[in-house]
């Protein structure tokens, strides 16, 4: 089982940058596959970027050449840098793992990220 904390979020102004980080309990995170989702008021949650425990990493359309999403697997920490933000990237951000043998999900609390016009 793994727990995981984001960390990073705030208000940052059109065209600026954020880094959000998502911290894993636990031990042995390289078996873990692990993404960034974010939902906003209204809609669903959707799939921002992934990373596979080889590093093996997948974008949304939307985020490709802004956001990178990388990991450490000796810290047990994942990262979202996220470059050129706009209005529409204002959502709640959260970090999700997925035990690639056993497929058990496990979920962050979330963390706030608002951009201004």
């Amino acid at each position: 089982q793994v727990q995981l904390v984001e960390s990073g979020g705030g208000l940052v102004q059109s065209g600026g940058s954020l880094r959000l980080s998502c911290a894993a309990s636990g031990n042995i995170f390289s078996i873990y596959d692990v993404g960034w989702y974010r939902q906003a008021p209204g809609k669903q949650r959707e799939l921002v970027a992934s990373i596979t425990g080889g590093g093996i990493t997948n974008y949304a359309d939307s985020v490709k050449g802004r956001f990178t999403i990388s990991r450490d697997n000796a810290k047990n920490m994942v990262y979202l840098q996220m470059n050129s933000l706009k209005p529409e990237d204002t959502a709640v951000y959260f970090c999700n793992a997925v035990h690639i043998l056993e497929r058990a999900v496990y979920w962050g609390q979330g963390t706030q990220v608002t951009v201004s016009s």
